[in-house]
């Protein structure tokens, strides 16, 4: 099998090629058909998370070893299967769940393997989808995808259970009768909009500083597009809610200080600001707004099996459109990463080995 890993970190990417792993135990073999290049994976790169202040979290502190192949969008063909793996066949058409835990801790007991305090993400702390294959270690965790399109269905793992479970965060009759803020318009922001569509939402009103994402987010049905750097954006943004009170909840898929800032901005009593992105940084805020404004900031880290499972479900009725997608060879992982970086991807970057 080819992989191409992160070795070093602020390095490029090093292809590696090796024997193909068999599968043991419960495990399964996923050939790669489709790996989606995450915001996150730049961050892998880097070695660090921007806590703001000068202050960062390392990779090796969160447990990451390298040299690891990232991607943790997979979607694949079941090729091989372990003696004890139940439910799948060789041939089987799979999209892959990576956030993987350790299945003893209260958090996986509960079904949050996503908040694991030992996790196993694939593509962070085990070998991920930048690969001809990869080895899922319960069949569980492969859910069947029919005849989907792997490049279509990959991004659900992460872009689309991302966004899905941030919604789940705001109250249903909230999304479908008022409309949300929601920051940032490149893959997530996008995948989100599509999942609000589905979901019977009334609508968003979309933050980038990006004219080209901007219109993205209009042709994807967006109500209204805000530049956040234009002097007047809360108040525009404000002017759309309900008696112009503020929003009710704020989607954050940037996660920079000025975007929570803004989001904190534009909410209303009682609103609830979701932050998803990791780009980074700091606010400060004061303590009394809190209880004067019953303000809700939450944090959504991607998401659980369980909400992958619904997600798949409402993309096999039909409902979820596709967003802008690109597929480019596994062996231009580099550059793929590269002009992510650059904010140049409008959409989604699809490797296909």
């Amino acid at each position: 099998m080819r992989s191409y890993d992160v070795t070093v970190f602020e390095s490029p990417l090093q292809v590696s090629d090796r024997a193909t792993p068999e599968p043991v135990g419960g495990e399964v073999l996923v050939k790669v058909s489709a790996a989606g290049v995450c915001h996150s994976d730049l961050h892998i790169c880097d070695g660090f998370y921007d806590l703001g202040g000068g202050k960062k979290l390392r990779m090796g502190e969160r447990g990451v070893a390298l040299p690891i192949t990232m991607g943790h969008e997979i979607a694949g063909e079941v090729a091989a299967l372990g003696p004890d793996a139940k439910g799948l066949k060789i041939g089987d058409k799979v999209v892959v769940f990576p956030w993987i835990g350790c299945g003893q801790c209260a958090a996986c007991a509960r079904g949050d393997e996503n908040l694991c305090v030992k996790p196993g993400f694939m593509g962070i702390f085990r070998r991920g989808g930048y690969a001809t294959h990869c080895i899922a270690p319960q069949a569980k965790y492969c859910l069947p995808i029919g005849d989907l399109d792997p490049v279509a269905a990959a991004p659900y793992a992460c872009s689309g259970v991302t966004t899905y479970s941030a919604l789940n965060k705001v109250d249903r009759a909230t999304l479908q009768s008022q409309p949300i803020v929601v920051i940032g318009a490149g893959g997530l922001g996008l995948m989100c909009l599509s999942i609000m569509k589905a979901l019977g939402a009334k609508g968003a009103l979309v933050v980038d500083i990006d004219p080209v994402k901007r219109e993205a987010a209009m042709k994807a049905g967006a109500l209204a597009a805000f530049d956040p750097k234009a002097p007047d954006t809360v108040a525009r943004i404000r002017a759309m809610t309900p008696e112009g009170a503020g929003a009710a909840a704020t989607i954050d898929l940037v996660g920079a200080g000025e975007t929570v800032q803004l989001g904190v901005d534009c909410a209303a009593r009682g609103g609830r600001v979701i932050i998803v992105g990791l780009i980074g940084g700091e606010i400060t805020m004061s303590v009394p707004l809190f209880p004067q404004r019953a303000l809700i900031v939450q944090g959504s880290y991607v998401g659980n099996l369980r909400e992958l499972a619904e997600l798949m479900a409402l993309v096999a009725k039909g409902g979820v459109a596709k967003i802008p997608t690109q597929t480019r060879p596994l062996d231009q992982a580099q550059s793929a990463l590269d002009d992510l970086r650059r904010g140049a991807v409008v959409g989604r970057i699809v490797l296909t080995p």
